[in-house]
């Protein structure tokens, strides 16, 4: 198996990625080496090769933290795992120090993100610490008519939104409002309308709008054609209109654009909550005192925890987050092409690249 193993590399920033050999066998101990179904591609990960963000491991480095697959070798301690099929939480905290003790997990010092502080998924296999990992039912994969490729999106599009839903305190009666409606903001309304909040989407991408709007979108607005004044106005009259509050409203930014910050700070009313997901090394000036005029709160979302990615893969083997609408597999050899399309944003759905068999 040694033999067949292989990653696309990023050596530089701005450069193509480079196909090469490598051998992630045997495991260490508390380790598995995984056989990748999918890897979805991420904003993060063209931040990583086009805008200048730094990856915590210096290059060469594989990218791609959304990943499943199949576990095909386990170190001592993880033989449990092996022969499951499983999801990698983009985000693996260590599990034993004070802050995972006292359930910060997300904030551990220690974690490893593949494609970032760990070699990546963009591989045919890839070697990880076995803590953490979320186990994929094929029976309810199969009867939801997804592939295992097609959940690789949930290690991070799905569980990070669903982390700042739970977060923001979302519930029946809720306004929640999500700016960018991409790969990971889509799942953020999906998740939102599932936990019984009234949804409104705000993109400038026609063909996303109306797309969100047939999967849980009460209101779809177009930033394109309106302000935030105006934005703000409109969500007003459709709190009026259906008996919704005009307080509390939670907000989730998931462009990741200075532009969506903007317009996410222009949102905040009394008691909201601002959810930040999306990332941008862009700047945005704002006045923070509005937080205490309104009597506000500002979350930043970093990952999931992964004892919640059970809980969100829940969602999405019950039909109640949709995948198959939003994802698009392509061959991994094609990676330089479909970072290319993502980056000029002609992709009109997630990338998910899968090595050949």
């Amino acid at each position: 198996m040694a033999e067949e193993a292989f990653q696309w590399t990023m050596t530089a920033q701005a450069a193509p990625f480079i196909r090469r050999p490598f051998s992630p066998f045997p495991p260490e101990p508390g380790e598995v080496v995984i056989a990748v179904a999918g890897c979805g591609v991420c904003h993060t990960d063209l931040g990583y090769l086009y805008d200048g963000v730094r990856t915590n491991h210096p290059l060469p480095l594989t990218l791609g933290h959304e990943i499943s697959g199949r576990v095909v070798a386990a170190g001592p301690g993880e033989e449990r795992w092996l022969g499951q099929s499983v999801i990698v939480p983009a985000v693996l905290p260590c599990g034993v120090c004070d802050l995972c003790r006292r359930g910060l997990a997300t904030i551990c010092r220690s974690q490893k993100m593949p494609g970032n502080d760990i070699d990546g998924g963009f591989a045919s296999h890839i070697r990880v610490p076995g803590r953490g990992l979320c186990p994929v039912p094929l029976a309810r994969l199969e009867a939801a008519g997804l592939s295992l490729a097609d959940v690789s999106v949930v290690a991070d599009a799905v569980t990070t939104p669903f982390q700042a839903v739970r977060r923001a305190g979302v519930g029946p009666e809720s306004i929640a409002i999500v700016i960018g409606i991409g790969g990971v903001g889509g799942y953020a309304a999906q998740i939102a309308h599932a936990f019984g909040a009234a949804v409104v989407a705000i993109d400038i991408d026609a063909a996303k709008l109306d797309a969100i709007g047939r999967h849980g979108a009460a209101l779809t607005l177009d930033a394109s054609a309106m302000d935030s004044r105006a934005q703000k106005a409109a969500i007003m009259e459709f709190a009026a209109a259906h008996g919704l509050r005009q307080t509390e409203w939670c907000i989730f930014e998931c462009s990741g654009t200075a532009a969506g910050q903007r317009a996410a700070w222009s949102l905040l009313v009394p008691g909201a909550t601002l959810a930040v997901v999306g990332f941008t090394m862009e700047r945005v000036e704002v006045r923070l005192s509005n937080l205490m005029a309104f009597d506000a709160r500002a979350l930043g979302n970093w990952g999931c925890p992964p004892d919640l990615y059970p809980a969100a893969l829940d969602l999405v083997l019950d039909g109640k987050v949709q995948l198959a609408p939003f994802v698009e597999q392509h061959p991994l050899d094609d990676i330089n092409a479909v970072f290319a399309q993502a980056h000029a944003h002609t992709l009109k759905r997630r990338a998910i690249l899968v090595p050949r068999a």
